[in-house]
């Protein structure tokens, strides 16, 4: 049976993104790795805040996305910012590229986690980027929301 059973989980999360940028849908994509990655992945170890996703001749990659070499590897690990090719549908393919054609468009690695079978995936939003101001207002009405809820709870008391 091996790791197929095992759930694995969430193994990094780029919260600044939803911060930074207005996330207008989402897709999951499978990614290529070699073995040392993915023992590195296991292992939690990976940085995907400054990452982005690209389509070049048809492909979509996974670029400046930093998983740091194994260090049981030896000689067979990996480059550590080495552009990854993502996995998609042909359709769901032509959807990004119609998305990314439109003005200010851009895919941003939003969480990276394994699947039960032990497969892991990406998931990528289809974002346009914020102005300072509108990061402000996003955060401030995130704070007016905990203290709402803060209030209502200590009402109900």
């Amino acid at each position: 049976m091996g790791n197929a059973g095992k759930k694995s989980g969430l193994v990094t999360e780029n919260r600044q993104a939803r911060r930074d940028y207005l996330i207008e849908d989402t897709i999951e994509v499978g990614i290529v790795l070699k073995g040392s990655e993915v023992k590195s992945l296991r292992a939690g170890h990976i940085n995907i805040a400054e990452a982005y996703a690209r389509i070049d001749d048809n492909e979509l990659w996974l670029i400046n996305a930093n998983i740091p070499a194994y260090k049981n590897a030896n000689i067979f690990n990996h480059e550590p910012k080495r552009h990854r090719k993502l996995l998609t549908k042909l359709k769901e393919r032509s959807k990004l590229i119609k998305a990314l054609e439109r003005q200010g468009r851009t895919l941003v690695p939003l969480k990276l986690y394994f699947t039960d079978r032990g497969v892991a995936k990406l998931l990528l939003g289809i974002a346009t980027g914020r102005k300072n101001v509108d990061k402000r207002q996003v955060e401030a009405e995130r704070d007016w929301g905990r203290q709402k809820q803060r209030l209502l709870k200590t009402q109900t008391k």
